[in-house]
């Protein structure tokens, strides 16, 4: 994780100094979280291929005459998914899907503006110095490679499939959560420090962010495979507690990443792994002196392991409604950060 060495130790009549950059690095992981959301719209809305090429810097501006409208649809009428697909869809149906698609990157955009412009008010105003400065030019440079990814995944679903790989869905989704974690240990990390537990905490915390990481890289395949549109019971799949056909594929490690029943079979199983340990750590907790200080975070997370696992049930059952499973995805996100600010205010600051 990013390193702060010289910003925690700021003396304490610095701190108010610190406030704004904290501010704004909050806002930077609401925009990453609004991204996330605004990419799910995409995914489920079956939008994300409908803008064919990556133009940086003139494709802020969306069509805005009928030829310009026409060429956008020819070209993606040239791609599989249109052809597969999408025959017979109007210009009108065509114009929704771009919408998501060039929404999404447009934001994209205003979180680099949003990102660059007071990251040099705050270091022509010395609020941080130049240890400070070149970690968070590190997040910028995250936040740009995600928009590269997202380009490379797009191309996935360009000359053979009709969409996206889950391959590259999961690389694209894995880099927006990293920067979202980094930006918000850097903001937690620039907060005045929280009493410290005892270091057992931090292993436990950790393993349990490890555990929340690999479930959204799992939901990602779930995603990428559309596995959550079958197998739609609980708390049996497919008549059974394990059902059959787990490692039909071969070799066996494909039945991991391209088999959409044992994809959510494994997302299935991590969530139960998740609400175990936490109602252990929960009750581990209570036993050993209670929620004070920076503890305080685990019932947060309890609750939002709880609320994560009601919410995925009824997405699945009720066979993925697009509110449900944005809420899903976004929750996932939140709970991620939430175990990261508990990280971070654990973790002793140097002196």
């Amino acid at each position: 994780m990013v390193s702060l060495t010289s910003a925690e130790s700021v003396p304490n009549h610095s701190a108010d100094r610190l406030k704004p950059v904290r501010v704004w690095l909050y806002v930077m992981a609401l925009m990453v979280l609004a991204m996330v959301i605004v990419g799910g719209i995409t995914r489920l809305t079956d939008s994300g291929l409908s803008i064919v090429e990556w133009k940086p810097i003139s494709g802020i501006i969306p069509p805005l005459t009928d030829t310009e409208w026409q060429a956008e649809f020819e070209a993606y009428q040239q791609i599989p998914q249109y052809q597969v697909l999408n025959q017979g869809m109007t210009l009108a149906e065509f114009k929704y899907i771009f919408f998501w698609e060039w929404f999404h990157r447009a934001l994209g955009r205003l979180l680099g503006f949003a990102f660059a412009v007071p990251f040099l008010v705050f270091l022509a105003q010395r609020r941080f110095s130049w240890d400070l400065a070149a970690p968070l030019a590190g997040l910028f440079v995250l936040g740009g490679f995600q928009g590269v990814l997202g380009w490379w995944m797009v191309t996935s679903g360009l000359s053979e499939l009709t969409s996206v790989s889950q391959y590259r869905l999961a690389a694209h989704l894995s880099a927006a959560l990293l920067l979202l974690l980094a930006l918000i240990w850097v903001a937690r990390r620039l907060s005045p420090a929280q009493p410290v537990p005892q270091d057992g905490d931090r292993a436990a915390a950790w393993l349990l962010l490890l555990l929340v990481i690999v479930q959204i890289v799992a939901g990602a395949f779930v995603a990428g495979l559309d596995a959550g549109l079958g197998y739609n019971t609980w708390p049996l799949m497919d008549g059974a507690l394990v059902p059959e056909g787990l490692m039909e594929m071969t070799p066996w490690w494909k039945n991991l990443f391209e088999s959409g029943l044992t994809v959510q079979f494994i997302h299935r199983t991590i969530a139960y792994v998740i609400v175990l340990y936490v109602a252990a750590l929960w009750l581990w907790k209570r036993g050993a002196g209670g929620f004070a200080g920076a503890n305080g975070w685990l019932p947060r997370v309890a609750l939002l392991v709880l609320l994560q696992m009601v919410l995925g049930i009824a997405t699945l059952v009720m066979i993925i409604p697009l509110p449900l499973a944005l809420g899903h995805q976004a929750l996932a996100f939140m709970l991620a950060g939430a175990i990261m600010a508990w990280l971070a205010d654990i973790t002793p600051r140097k002196a």
